[in-house]
């Protein structure tokens, strides 16, 4: 099991499948003075009983991640692929998080973005929980190209783009039925393709090794699977206890407070503390839109159809998302100056000390309001904004 388990995590395996797609390492010889050589597959059985050494950090204090080395050069033979996979795995970044979940709120169905909200942020918890528990590094570079560097001192599994992009996808199939009528078979082929490439798109990038993926998609499946039969009880919960927003904003805030420390500083946390202000700042806005008795539900008889795209719909959809992704972003900007201004000034910190926001005295208040309440104008003022300007 130990050799299976290596083999599904060599560097080596990830580099053949980016070769297989038509991307090549140039003058990998040059970087490997700065960066780290592939183990060989027969010592990286090792490496499961000392888990605590992330190659890649050790590699950016080397220097390589901050100017010291350049960036391993690279051969794109086939564009088509290249362009496929670097916007499939967007699709597991923030931006996709912030502008393309919340049109499903304001073009759609409130209760389908809840639903996919919850489940976003329960995935994506455990799964940066596991990250830095479990300590297993990414692919090594060379052999591997490594398309993306923001998160490269992160540890590698499971991969939390498969994960999420297998939640989202599901949630949203297993969800829709009783809201909209849609060919399931269509819904099954459409959820299946999109979380098929985003996780391959972890692979192409370098990002994960293909035992990260496995395991990110096989975690979300059995996450979905023992948590379907609950939705409809959390719902309920979720909309109507008086507790609701009080367990929605502590819970979420505590988490984030606890999370697991590590020797060095990683983005997990960082990126956690917005999921988790996401989540909460949902849960409350939708409470309180329940409260109101202005869920802004679809018209008509449940399941209703998709509406027709026409040019006047795509062109109103648009609108919205465009007015809402403005609301969202502002409100990121204004929220983030300010609260950093706060906590700046009363941990005495200097306003020009960008390294201060990674203190979790400061990371985590900040992230957490910040994504609180974007969560917030998501959930309660975009579509009210929409009915005072008439997009409704």
């Amino acid at each position: 099991m130990l050799e299976l388990l290596a083999y599904l995590h060599d560097s080596e395996l990830v580099a053949r499948f980016q070769r297989r797609c038509g991307l090549f390492l140039v003058e990998a010889a040059h970087h490997s003075r700065g960066g780290t050589r592939d183990t060989p597959r027969g010592q990286l059985r090792g490496r499961w009983d000392h888990q605590d050494n992330n190659s890649n950090f050790k590699h950016k204090e080397n220097g390589c991640a901050n100017g010291g080395c350049s960036r391993p050069q690279y051969e794109v033979k086939n564009w088509l692929l290249y362009f496929l996979f670097l916007v499939s795995a967007g699709l597991g970044h923030e931006i996709f998080y912030i502008t393309c979940l919340p049109s499903i709120h304001w073009n759609l169905d409130p209760f389908l973005c809840r639903r996919l909200v919850n489940m976003w942020t329960v995935v994506m918890y455990i799964g940066q929980v596991m990250k830095d528990l479990l300590k297993l590094p990414r692919p090594l570079s060379p052999p591997v190209v490594k398309l993306e560097t923001r998160v490269n001192a992160e540890y590698g599994l499971p991969s939390t783009h498969s994960m999420a992009a297998t939640a989202i996808s599901f949630t949203l199939l297993l969800s829709a039925p009783s809201r909209i009528q849609f060919q399931f078979e269509v819904g099954l082929l459409i959820a299946v393709t999109l979380s098929s490439l985003v996780c391959l798109s972890r692979l192409y990038t370098g990002m994960h090794s293909v035992l990260d993926v496995i395991s990110g998609a096989l975690l979300s499946a059995i996450l979905l699977f023992f948590t379907y039969p609950y939705w409809e009880t959390f719902d309920h919960f979720q909309l109507t206890s008086r507790i609701s927003p009080i367990v929605g904003l502590l819970l979420p805030l505590f988490l984030s407070y606890t999370y697991p420390e590590l020797d060095h500083y990683s983005t997990t946390r960082g990126d956690t503390t917005i999921i988790l202000g996401v989540g909460a700042g949902c849960s409350v806005g939708y409470w309180v839109n329940e409260q109101l008795g202005q869920t802004f539900d679809p018209q008509g008889v449940l399941p209703v159809p998709l509406p027709t795209l026409t040019p006047n719909v795509l062109a109103l959809g648009a609108v919205r998302h465009l007015v809402g992704v403005v609301a969202l972003v502002g409100t990121r900007q204004v929220v983030k100056s300010l609260s950093l201004q706060v906590l700046y000034s009363w941990y005495g910190v200097a306003k020009n000390d960008d390294s201060a926001r990674r203190r979790r005295e400061i990371e985590v208040p900040y992230k957490f309001t910040t994504y609180t309440a974007v969560g917030l104008v998501n959930s309660i003022l975009v579509n009210r904004v929409f009915i005072l300007l008439g997009l409704m």
